[in-house]
């Protein structure tokens, strides 16, 4: 039966879900508390230079691939791909980096030339990473609601339960010594989720994603993939109204019944937040609301960032398209996110330059930067803090790749924990949600469907299946089968 379905946030998840849903048949409309829609994956203009806000790894194509594809299009329907050489750059100081080569061929001498030996473990270590990656992403993925533990039993994983309870720091540290290729190995889950300490083995299967599929980038950032889907949604009939608050979320007896948008209330026979989890149930009468403060507490969430959008008035060198600088103590970083949350000692951070690839992102001659330093989530913000953390990471940038590039800087904007939580509403300001710790597995996530109010569901990186934009994606179709199989 028809329904009219009301999708709260525009980030991938809620995009997603208004696709499928209005393939299904249903009436589908999508409500955006800010400007311009995509969530944390918006992009902005000024003074000539275009940013990407939030998203600007695009690992996992074959994701994107079968969105579009369950649509009929391709994704060359709808922008255009560059595979990256090198994918990025990691910095250990001056003189001293590691490119990373488009090739897993060119990625095993890569990994000969530091430590001797170590081209014949990746390849192990990356066939273990594939195998991994079939079983999670190709196969168990899309068939993951959450509903039960059973979800995650199946031959394959049963004949890798032991990569379930051991990590991936243990695994990457039994076969290779050399601090600099363990670091490359387990960046991933650093920068996107949790501790390698406290993230099981199988989930190595991102080392795949990094090295077997390539870093790509699309001719004008994350917002094509934004465009792409929203264009995907409106042939199918969704409609998307942006300066949109939701007010409220309509209940009667127990039953979602709509949402109250600028003061005036929308009836719907279902709604759907793809916004964060904790604030969508705050819109819900506090009987109504399945998880406590303290159960949000004490969940594990990835980090926060902190942001600086900078345009240059000049070319930069010695830098790629990304660039990772991991001069400082990794490991101490990571403590600081996690265990002993505090604001960085001698911060870890990620630089990209899309003017170095797409040069129409910046004005003739110019630069784009995006400086990204990952942050316990809930710290204490304040403008002098950022100023003393941009100072700190524009002189390491400085003396690293040996140019001066402070007096060259025509735009600046910051973005941090403050900043989440007023644009996005993000429980402490988190940028990615829940981490993919053990215990914060599938089931284990919250519901994409609420226990407590009917007609209500969820989706997004703080449910199902976890952070990240391509599984955001994924769990827009995941809800939007579970919504329309009820």
């Amino acid at each position: 039966m028809k329904k009219s379905i009301s999708i709260i946030g525009s980030g991938f998840s809620s995009l997603s879900a208004a696709c499928y849903l209005a393939k299904m048949g249903h009436n589908v409309e999508v409500f955006e508390k800010n400007d311009d829609f995509g969530g944390r994956a918006r992009q902005f203009k000024e003074d000539g230079f275009t940013f990407d806000m939030g998203p600007s790894w695009y690992w996992m194509p074959d994701v994107f691939e079968r969105f579009f594809k369950d649509f009929d299009f391709k994704v060359e329907d709808f922008y255009s791909l560059k595979k990256l050489n090198p994918a990025y750059n990691v910095y250990f100081g001056k003189n001293d980096f590691i490119a990373i080569p488009d090739s897993l061929d060119n990625i095993y001498k890569v990994f000969e030339n530091e430590e001797k030996g170590s081209s014949k473990k990746l390849k192990k270590f990356i066939s273990r990473a594939k195998d991994n990656y079939k079983i999670a992403v190709t196969d168990m993925l899309y068939k993951m609601p959450g509903l039960s533990p059973l979800e995650l039993i199946s031959f394959d994983t049963i004949r890798r339960v032991g990569s379930f309870f051991s990590n991936i720091k243990k695994e990457v540290h039994k076969d290779f010594k050399n601090p600099k290729l363990r670091s490359i190995l387990e960046f991933p889950v650093l920068f996107l989720g949790a501790e390698s300490s406290n993230t099981p083995a199988f989930y190595n299967f991102m080392n795949y994603a990094d090295f077997g599929l390539g870093t790509w980038q699309p001719t004008n950032g994350f917002f094509d993939v934004v465009n792409a889907m929203i264009s995907v949604g409106k042939k199918l009939g969704v409609k998307y109204h942006n300066n949109s608050n939701i007010d409220e979320i309509i209940t009667n007896k127990n039953c979602a019944t709509g949402i109250k948008v600028n003061g005036k209330i929308i009836n719907s026979d279902i709604v759907l937040s793809g916004a964060d989890y904790n604030h969508t149930e705050k819109l819900l009468p506090k009987n109504l609301r399945q998880y406590s403060e303290k159960y949000w507490s004490k969940r594990v969430l990835a980090p926060s960032s902190l942001l600086f959008y900078l345009g240059f008035n000049k070319k930069l060198s010695n830098l790629a398209h990304h660039n990772l600088f991991f001069d400082t103590d990794f490991n101490l970083h990571s403590k600081e996110i996690y265990k002993e949350p505090k604001w960085p000692s001698e911060p870890l951070f990620y630089a990209n330059f899309t003017s170095i690839t797409n040069e129409h992102t910046a004005p003739k001659g110019c630069e784009n930067g995006f400086i990204l330093i990952p942050l316990a989530p809930g710290l204490n913000d304040t403008q002098k803090l950022r100023d003393k953390y941009f100072d700190i990471v524009i002189d390491r940038i400085e003396s690293i790749t040996e140019q001066k590039i402070k007096e060259s800087i025509i735009f600046k904007k910051s973005f941090c924990v403050n900043d989440f939580i007023d644009e996005y509403n993000s429980y402490k300001g988190n940028a990615y949600g829940l981490a993919n710790t053990l215990l914060q597995t599938s089931f284990l996530r919250p519901k994409l469907k609420s226990k407590l109010v009917k007609n209500m569901y969820f989706t997004g990186q703080l449910s199902v299946p976890g952070p990240g934009v391509p599984p955001a994606i994924v769990s827009g179709k995941l809800v939007a089968d579970l919504i329309n199989n009820k």
